[in-house]
């Protein structure tokens, strides 16, 4: 089934799915305008810890650019889902550290 489509005085007709339209996408906020809370949690992880940095209003692409460059700043895995930046093993102070040198208004949550 090929994708096909009828412009009609500049309508469109038809779209085959997965195809983005001319996206209207908001630029990031600044770094500064961003409220961003740091934890440690072991929840669901099999006793794991792993750092969550939540708070972000970005971008897929920006996140995901973000959590690899605090990724290979902790020297550790992790992964950006759902706004949220999880990096394994605790690292908060690194974290902290490095989000406000970005530029980023870090809190951290959690003893």
């Amino acid at each position: 089934m090929g994708k096909s489509t009828r412009r009609t005085h500049d309508q469109l007709a038809y779209r085959e799915f997965g195809e983005s339209s001319p996206a209207t996408t908001r630029p990031d906020p600044p770094p500064n305008q961003q409220n961003l809370t740091i934890q440690a949690s072991r929840k669901g992880r099999k006793g794991k810890t792993v750092t969550v940095i939540s708070g972000f209003q970005v971008q897929p692409a920006t996140l995901s650019r973000l959590a690899k460059t605090l990724k290979s700043q902790c020297g550790s895995g992790g992964t950006a889902k759902d706004n949220k930046i999880e990096i394994q093993g605790d690292h908060r102070q690194m974290l902290v550290q490095v989000l406000s040198g970005l530029g980023y208004a870090v809190k951290v949550s959690g003893g």
